[in-house]
């Protein structure tokens, strides 16, 4: 029997270092890939680890295509007062898309890995692919991967979901393989850690100063850009006013920041839009579920209420803490990663 040719979109670190390995153990046929996404990305480590793990290496150049599809969404968002999260768009149209089709296409891969703790399962009985969560609670990443298409799931390997971190680091060290020792960054193009910063040079706008409002209307102060804001923000807000104050809406066409009290930024419900679920079809009726509105919480329980065209309302069984617009609010059900959508407005 051949062996299966996988390709692994390979980082330099801990766990794309890890999954490789795994994979190159389990018998299959190993190619290693690097996507460059931005100029000034330093991508030394992973072709050394693939040089280690003895498998051949590719770089791939889709700079061009990650600026308009992903920087630019990431840059009008924030322009719009909201909060993207860059991984959910990334993710379907540039790892798992156009990846996906290069490997396949050009180097004969029959399946692309990443070193993701989430996990896909074949439904016989649905005869569909399901997400689910990474056995590692701690490190799951299930929840950046909601807009995946059934085609996509079914043709991506994710072998550090049914492992720990832990398992991968020691699979890195029994290896002794050269990995990056720095976490991956929550923004891959933000080289230096600061988004304002990066938003300060592509967008000055957003660095203009205006004022902060409470929601009363009246002004309590100014700041110095919307960009160095977001929903549910406490910290930084430099305003004395005899009590906690909170970032409850941001306000682009006024250039203003809205203040209120833990209590105000409590929200019962959320409107969504750009709904997708994993199986392909959104329900026409209203459905139980546990949802996450932001990647690092907790996911609670709501009725999910299509309306149309990919819009839908999610109504909490207690009002949450600070809905984010622009932010992507994902449904399970059990372990189970149903679908999602971008927090549109909260109420």
């Amino acid at each position: 029997m051949s062996q299966q040719v996988i390709a692994v979109a390979m980082s330099g670190g801990t766990d794309s270092s890890a999954a490789a390995a795994l994979l190159l153990e389990s018998g299959a046929q190993v190619i290693g890939v690097t996507l460059k996404l931005w100029p000034t990305a330093q991508l030394e480590q992973a072709p050394k680890v693939a040089a280690h793990l003895g498998i051949p290496f590719y770089e791939i150049d889709l700079c061009s295509e990650f600026r308009q599809i992903v920087v630019e969404n990431f840059i009008e968002e924030y322009c719009s007062g909201r909060t993207p999260n860059p991984c959910v768009i990334c993710n379907p149209s540039i790892k798992f898309g156009m990846l996906l089709h290069y490997v396949k296409s050009q180097l004969k891969a029959e399946k692309l890995a990443t070193g993701h703790y989430a996990r896909v399962e074949f439904d016989e009985r649905t005869r569909r692919w399901k997400l689910l969560r990474g056995v590692d609670k701690a490190k799951d990443q299930a929840y950046v991967l909601y807009r995946l298409r059934q085609d996509q799931l079914g043709n991506v390997v994710f072998p550090l979901g049914y492992h720990t971190k832990e398992y991968a680091r020691a699979v890195v060290e029994r290896l002794q393989l050269p990995v990056r020792r720095s976490e991956s960054q929550d923004i891959c193009f933000v080289t230096d850690g600061d988004y304002r910063e990066f938003l300060a040079k592509n967008a000055p706008e957003l660095v203009e100063p205006g004022p902060i409002l409470d929601t009363s209307g009246k002004t309590i102060g100014e700041h110095q850009g919307i960009a160095f804001y977001t929903v549910g923000q406490r910290r930084g807000l430099r305003v004395a006013a005899g009590r906690r104050l909170y970032v409850v809406s941001i306000d682009p066409d006024r250039n203003a920041i809205i203040l209120g009290s833990l209590e105000e930024t409590r929200k019962q419900s959320i409107l969504l839009k750009s709904v997708t679920f994993v199986s392909g079809e959104t329900p026409t009726e209203p459905i139980v579920v546990s949802a996450k509105i932001r990647y690092n919480t907790q996911d609670v329980h709501a009725r999910f209420e299509p309306i149309r065209n990919g819009w839908a309302r999610l109504t909490f069984e207690k009002p949450q803490f600070a809905p984010a617009p622009g932010q992507s609010a994902v449904l399970y059900q059990g372990d189970e990663v149903i679908g999602g959508g971008i927090i549109a407005e909260a109420t």
